[in-house]
């Protein structure tokens, strides 16, 4: 029976880093991760690290980058947010099951609005135009035009990939936040960023001040893989339990309209599925939402059916494995990149016993 994130990441979290390995873990064949980055490096990649155990394996550098520079990891920034919605509903702030008009009384006469919960929002499926306009500077309220926006679906009936539905959010967040004398920026670091040792965060905010949750978090691929490490620990980071494994787990289920997306990152759960479609998270973003099929799909066959993405334009990556205890972050420039080859080609000769690779590598080019 195929193991679910959660009982994966409750093992995990029991054991902490300093365990056994689990009796079905696999060494990473070294050849086959030189043989991955090398081909992340020649389509304009920026990074690639890897972590085993919570111990660096692999960290290599290419085209003018190295482990001190950040780079834009685009939609990757989602699960900062949506892991700081969890956060809040532990600490009471909001419940993620609750209608957004409890909050926005400006939808409260809405037939169809009225019933987008929290939850339909982070997972992108209340029914909102996406409005990618809402990247760029012209609109100088994103929050107050988001949430006039008119619903084209029902809450559920289909996934809407877009900036619009966060900003909703943003804007209950911050209501409620208010009662509390605090801001969203403010309580992300206090209760995320911060303890990760992130800092000095660009949360490029519009003339309103509003925060773009869709986009733009500049990271080194180090502080990337911080934040995975803390989903690994199931939540836990440097002996603090920074969000509850219960609350965490929210992140991690698929919805009807789209099982292959939870809140804020991409799921592998169909890779076991000889039937299901491996397919290019980014390339069928770029068609209209109302030609998109997410129904039996997933990012790889060759990776674990467990893992988990992060992923940004540009063939930004943070692949997460609980079962592996395995992170894997790739940054680069907007070049063709195929997902499924890259993990093909890093697990490929993966065994239980392949010794671990000797040192890490800072090489600026592949071999």
């Amino acid at each position: 029976m195929q193991k679910t994130l959660a009982f994966v990441l409750a093992t995990l979290c029991s054991c902490s880093f300093t365990c056994a390995p689990l009796a079905r873990a696999l060494e990473l064949d070294p050849d086959a991760v030189r043989a991955a980055d090398a081909y992340a490096a020649s389509r304009n990649g920026l990074s690639l690290l890897v972590l085993k155990d919570d111990r660096t394996i692999y960290e290599a550098y290419h085209n003018g980058f190295s482990p001190d520079h950040v780079t834009s990891i685009f939609s990757g920034t989602k699960g900062f947010w949506c892991v700081a919605a969890t956060i809040a509903e532990q600490e009471g702030v909001l419940d993620l099951n609750e209608p957004a008009a409890r909050t926005l009384p400006e939808w409260e006469g809405s037939p169809v609005k009225s019933q987008i919960r929290i939850r339909d929002l982070l997972s992108f499926t209340a029914g909102l135009e996406p409005m990618f306009a809402l990247h760029g500077t012209s609109i100088p309220n994103r929050d107050a035009y988001s949430v006039r926006l008119p619903a084209v679906r029902h809450p559920g009936e289909a996934f809407m990939y877009g900036p619009s539905q966060l900003q909703v959010f943003l804007e209950v967040f911050k209501r409620k936040l208010a009662l509390r004398h605090t801001t969203p920026e403010e309580f992300l670091s206090r209760h995320l960023l911060s303890p990760l040792g992130i800092r000095s965060i660009d949360f490029r905010e519009d003339a309103a001040g509003n925060p773009l949750l869709a986009s733009g978090f500049k990271l080194t691929a180090r502080q990337w893989a911080q934040f995975g490490r803390l989903i690994l620990a199931g939540g836990r980071y440097r002996g603090r339990q920074i969000v509850q494994l219960q609350s965490l787990e929210e992140c991690f289920h698929g919805t009807k309209a789209n099982p292959m997306f939870g809140m804020g990152f991409w799921l592998n759960r169909y890779a076991d599925d000889p039937d299901a479609r491996e397919v290019d998270v980014e390339k069928v973003l770029e068609r209209p939402w109302q030609r998109q099929n997410w129904q039996r799909t997933c990012l790889s066959h060759a990776a674990p059916s467990d893992m988990v993405a992060a992923i940004g334009s540009g063939y930004q990556r943070m692949f997460l494995v609980p079962s592996e205890n395995l992170i894997v972050v790739r940054q680069g420039r907007n070049a063709d990149f195929s997902d499924a080859y890259f993990l093909r080609l890093l697990f490929a000769g993966s065994t239980p016993s392949t010794p671990a690779l000797a040192a890490k590598s800072t090489r600026t080019s592949p071999e």
